[in-house]
């Protein structure tokens, strides 16, 4: 598992972000002791890995811009990978039982 570090890569406004297979990458030192947020982080490499990076962006653009449609500016914490993410990340085990592709469960799934 990668260890998440404190970088100015981080845009602003956000907390973190995750940039398989580069890392993940936290936006101050109080982050990397949010467990949550670590967690969360965690879950995005664990989806990123398994769809070989690229194709988590292209997935991740494409049902961005139809939950747009949908849900506005709510369409990025309705999006399968942010809701896998949110919804497990104070679930500090989930990682250890969480399966493959566990993300796509939320794609079609009312919030």
């Amino acid at each position: 598992m990668v260890t998440p570090r404190v970088s100015k890569i981080v845009p602003n406004g956000y907390i973190g972000i995750t940039l398989w297979p580069f890392g993940i990458y936290v936006s101050d030192l109080k982050y990397l002791t949010q467990g949550h947020t670590v967690n969360h982080e965690k879950i995005h490499w664990e989806q990123q890995k398994e769809t070989i990076g690229i194709f988590f962006y292209l997935l991740y653009g494409i049902e961005w811009f139809i939950k747009l449609f949908f849900y506005g500016k709510g369409a990025y914490r309705n999006l399968s990978s942010e809701r896998e993410a949110y919804s497990n990340d104070q679930n500090h085990d989930y990682l250890k039982t969480r399966k493959r592709y566990a993300w796509l469960k939320y794609i079609f799934k009312e919030p």
